[in-house]
């Protein structure tokens, strides 16, 4: 369809696709309670800094993400008062984070159309296990018949290489035609930028850029998308 702007659609998933707060808070909460610490803001707050600065940190390369997801637990019990196994704790949380399958409204309508002239693929940073367990219990699953997770493909995403595997798997051979979809600057848009491809941000909420990152273009919702990728 050579009408359309592009051939390719890498989405990001989560925050992208997928309502990844609420399946966050909701398996929070219940790894919380399970484990006997207080179910409170303040509670919820602490654990959701440390995770936001270790995956911030990832996208820089500075730490792993087999190290990240048990640090994560280990820095939030210390503060807590410790005596908790954090792998436990990692454990138990990716369980409950896997049953997440929400989506952010309008998801499943955009990707049911665009489904019909594009070839789409989820490329993601999340951990396998939990991001496996939501996309078979999500309809989006008969809509991407290519999916890329990050811990699967031995690079992640900001990486040249994650994106250079993605293209060869998917046998793109003109990277203008396909683009990258995502809600974060670095992993996504820069990480498709420093690929070859286009790459839109999605920002239903505004928010500012504070980086130099210049996103090919800035998507305020998904209608605003689909008119975009339609040419």
């Amino acid at each position: 369809m050579s009408f359309l702007r592009y051939d390719y659609l890498l989405f990001d998933a989560d925050n992208t696709l997928f309502d990844f707060d609420r399946a966050e808070e909701k398996a929070l909460l219940r790894t919380l309670e399970a484990f006997g610490y207080p179910v409170d803001g303040d509670t919820q707050a602490l654990y959701r800094a440390v995770n936001r600065i270790l995956w911030r940190r990832l996208d820089f390369g500075e730490i792993r993400r087999e190290e990240l997801v048990v640090e994560r637990f280990a820095v939030f019990d210390r503060v807590m008062g410790g005596g908790k196994d954090p792998k436990a704790l990692n454990r138990f949380y990716l369980d409950r984070l896997a049953e997440g399958d929400d989506l952010l409204p309008g998801a499943e309508e955009l990707c049911r159309f665009l489904a019909t002239g594009f070839t789409m693929a989820l490329v993601t940073n999340g951990v396998a296990q939990a991001q496996r367990g939501r996309l078979s219990r999500s309809p989006l699953k008969e809509l991407f018949p290519y999916v890329f997770i990050s811990e699967e493909v031995g690079w992640q995403k900001p990486q040249r290489e994650f994106f250079q595997a993605v293209s060869c798997a998917m046998d793109i051979r003109d990277p203008r035609r396909a683009v990258v979809i995502g809600d974060n600057l670095v992993s996504d848009i820069q990480g498709g930028l420093n690929a070859g491809f286009d790459a839109i941000w999605y920002n239903p909420s505004g928010l500012p850029n504070p980086t130099s990152i210049i996103p090919t273009w800035i998507a305020p919702s998904f209608s605003a998308l689909k008119a975009y990728l339609m040419g």
